[in-house]
């Protein structure tokens, strides 16, 4: 798979727009832009058996996070927290990522 830009990145945060976790808020915790896919916390919550380990002497089952499509999330406008599309502007010299809907830029 190429690697892809990515309309969002880590410390956004999205609400998701499609699958079984639609509706929900987060923020971006990992991107992996290889996979298009990003790592949102508290969406996408799988169960994972674990063999006792070191850092798990206990070992059972683990709730954690799985990566879902980066397609399935959008940003959320900074200023009225509705889902955005994305766009680019060049402000002093540098690309920043504007919101589609407000116009606010979404980089800190």
């Amino acid at each position: 798979m190429s690697q892809t830009k990515l309309h969002v990145k880590k410390g956004d945060t999205v609400k998701v727009i499609s699958g079984k976790d639609k509706g929900k808020e987060g923020t971006i915790l990992e991107a992996y832009p290889s996979q298009s896919r990003v790592l949102v916390e508290g969406v996408n919550v799988v169960k994972k058996h674990a063999k006792p380990s070191q850092t798990n002497p206990q070992g059972g089952i683990i709730s954690k996070e799985a990566p879902i499509h980066v397609s399935n999330v959008m940003p959320l406008d900074p200023k009225t927290s509705e889902p955005t599309r994305v766009g680019y502007k060049v402000e002093n010299g540098k690309k920043v990522r504007i919101a589609k809907k407000s116009g606010e830029a979404l980089d800190k």
